[in-house]
């Protein structure tokens, strides 16, 4: 089984790759490949996106990597290959982005990734720091967390999903704010499961097993 990270120069894949190799090695996950190269991407078991940064410039990045991103769509929308989107990796499966200017994202979950705006003024944005998850709906990657596990957030823009059956977790920062979004064989997290502690390793190691 391989898994292959995506690497398009938008964000530091040190801390995800050690991660995803530590729960590959304790739970025979398979080969862990961090890559820019569609052909890779195309012979991959499971693809994980992360993205750091703001959501135009993410996109763009990502669509100048020749023939990479129609890869991760063939291999995901196709093939049925299980996908997880971390951080702006995570927004960019939305319809569309709002950060600086309209941006259109994936349209793979549909929803709008807008602006934090907390109802308690003294909260600020970015949201930054550990929140406690909200369980929404069960899902195979989410097997043994539960509401009031720790998630690590660093974030100034949320997904608003359309369809409330594809928000599987949230957090509280005066209001609602998408943690965990995911439909059929796709994931994403907007919090850091490399950086989360016991909930961000269990989530990986059960990615790695998932067998949609």
């Amino acid at each position: 089984m391989l898994t292959v990270l995506v690497d398009y120069d938008s964000g530091n894949l040190h801390s995800a790759e050690k991660a995803f190799q530590r729960m590959a090695a304790e739970g025979d996950g398979g080969e862990i490949l961090v890559s820019s190269r569609p052909e890779d991407v195309a012979r991959a078991d499971r693809i994980v996106l992360p993205g750091d940064g703001a959501f135009p410039a993410c996109r763009t990045a990502l669509g100048s990597y020749g023939g990479l991103f129609e890869a991760i769509e063939d291999a995901v929308t196709h093939k049925a290959r299980p996908f997880l989107g971390i951080c702006v990796g995570m927004q960019m499966l939305a319809s569309r982005g709002h950060e600086y200017r309209l941006t259109e994202g994936f349209d793979w979950i549909a929803g709008d990734v807008e602006r934090i705006k907390p109802a308690d003024p003294s909260l600020k944005v970015p949201h930054m720091g550990w929140n406690d998850l909200v369980i929404d709906h069960p899902h195979p990657v989410l097997d043994g967390l539960k509401t009031g596990d720790h998630a690590y957030f660093v974030h100034s823009y949320h997904f608003r999903v359309t369809n409330p059956a594809h928000r599987l977790a949230f957090c509280d920062y005066g209001g609602p704010i998408t943690a965990i979004v995911g439909r059929d064989t796709i994931i994403g997290t907007q919090f850091h499961p490399e950086k989360s502690q016991a909930a961000g390793l269990r989530l990986i190691a059960n990615f790695l097993r998932w067998r949609p």
